[in-house]
C-alpha cells in the first residue's frame, strides 16, 4: 500500500448550534474548511498517511485520558454530539497537538511518550517520577506527557452524583 500524504489537523466547528473542536486527518487534495460544519483550522501538517494515523491515536489517547481525569475529580464537561468540547481550551489542544507532532520525529522518544501515554490512561504518571522508579530521558518525558493531562476547568464539580433510576 501506497503512503500518501494526509493533513492532519485541528480545526474549530458548529453543529445545530453546538461548537466544539476536532482533531483529524484529510486528503492532502481536500480542503479541510470544504466541510459546512467547520469554521477555522488552527493547526494542518502534511504527512504521510502511517504517520498521520500513528499521531492521531496519540493525541486522542491524550485527549481521552485528560477527558477521563477531569471526570474522576468530580468536574462535569458536556462532550458535544461530534468533537472536542470547547471548554476545553484552545492552547490546550495545541499544546497536545504540537507535542506529539513534533516528537513522532524522533523515534525512540515517541516510543517512549507513547508507552508513557498508554500507562498514563490507567494511573498518574506523578507517582513514577516521585518513586524515582523513572531514569533520564524516560523521567524527562513522563513530566512533559503529565503536564499534558494537568488542565482544571472552572469550578462545575459534581457534588452529588444522580441516583440511579432502577433503586
Amino acid at each position: 500500500m501506497q503512503n500518501t500524504t494526509q493533513n492532519l489537523f485541528l480545526a474549530s466547528g458548529v453543529k445545530n448550534g453546538e461548537g466544539f473542536w476536532i482533531v483529524g486527518v484529510k486528503n492532502c487534495d481536500e480542503n479541510i474548511l470544504d466541510d459546512k460544519n467547520l469554521l477555522d483550522c488552527h493547526r494542518k501538517e502534511l504527512i504521510g498517511n502511517e504517520s498521520a494515523k500513528d499521531i492521531l491515536f496519540a493525541i486522542n489517547l491524550n485527549i481521552n485520558n485528560l477527558f477521563n481525569e477531569i471526570k474522576n475529580k468530580n468536574y462535569f464537561i458536556e462532550r458535544p454530539s461530534i468533537g472536542i468540547s470547547f471548554n476545553i481550551p484552545l492552547d490546550l489542544l495545541e499544546c497536545i497537538f504540537d507535542f506529539w507532532l513534533d516528537i513522532y520525529k524522533k523515534k525512540e522518544d515517541w516510543e517512549t511518550c507513547l508507552g508513557l501515554l498508554k500507562i498514563r490512561k490507567r494511573i498518574s504518571l506523578t507517582s513514577l517520577i516521585k518513586s524515582k522508579s523513572l531514569k533520564g530521558n524516560s523521567k524527562k518525558w513522563a513530566m512533559k506527557v503529565e503536564t499534558l493531562h494537568t488542565y482544571v476547568p472552572n469550578p462545575h464539580r459534581i457534588e452529588k452524583l444522580n441516583e440511579p433510576m432502577w433503586k
